[in-house]
């Protein structure tokens, strides 16, 4: 991610360390994680917390990527499956050259993390102990909405996901896996956890409509 002339690097790294600490204090050697894999999710949202206090991503994009959100979550709901480009793009009203520049811009300005907006910060195979049996039994309903929200992602963006979260590569290093830029991989991240989103939200709205 490109940071703005607000945001140092050196106050990043501080903030790495600060999420290299905290995972030192909270692994559990115990559970079947590496403490790589553990320690990545923490460091990265140590640093993802700092920039949101410095509300380091432009409103516009912010925007755009709600837009985004809900056309994904439309057209799928429509069709019953995972929606193309181009019907996004003429859901949204734009073009699909258009829509792949929007969804470069949310890949280098979006803070979107599987973690933040499932598990509230945990990655999925390293969730600490609750003593509550109904936050346990939500805990698990929310981790088998999220494997079959995965499952139905196209397989590009499948795997990207489980490289990037349980694998715990860089983009990187991920880009270097498809054969992909770097760019092109941050997108199909981008647009994987936007469907991701949309999807849980779904199941949401219709766990309260059940209510």
């Amino acid at each position: 991610m490109r940071t703005s002339a607000a945001v140092s690097y050196d106050d990043l790294i501080g903030h790495a360390i600060i999420g290299l600490i905290d995972a030192l204090e909270r692994f559990d050697p115990l559970r079947q994680v590496k403490f790589e894999t553990y320690a990545i999710h923490r460091i990265r949202g140590a640093v993802l917390d700092c920039l949101k206090t410095m509300e380091w991503v432009p409103r516009s994009v912010q925007g755009n990527e709600q837009r985004i959100r809900q056309a994904f979550a439309e057209v799928e709901a429509e069709l019953g499956r995972p929606a193309e480009d181009d019907e996004v793009a003429r859901e949204i009203g734009i073009s699909v050259d258009e829509l792949s520049a929007i969804l470069a811009d949310v890949a280098r300005g979006s803070m979107l993390s599987l973690e933040e907006f499932v598990l509230g910060g945990d990655p999925p195979t390293a969730l600490v102990d609750h003593d509550s049996p109904l936050v346990a039994a939500e805990e698990q309903e929310r981790k088998r909405l999220l494997t079959e929200a995965i499952e139905s992602l196209p397989e590009k963006e499948k795997l990207v996901v489980s490289l990037y979260y349980m694998d715990g590569l860089t983009l990187k290093e991920i880009a270097k896996v498809l054969g992909v830029t770097e760019s092109r991989a941050c997108q199909i991240h981008s647009k994987a956890i936007i469907r991701l989103h949309a999807k849980l939200a779904r199941y949401e709205d219709l766990l309260l409509a059940a209510a």
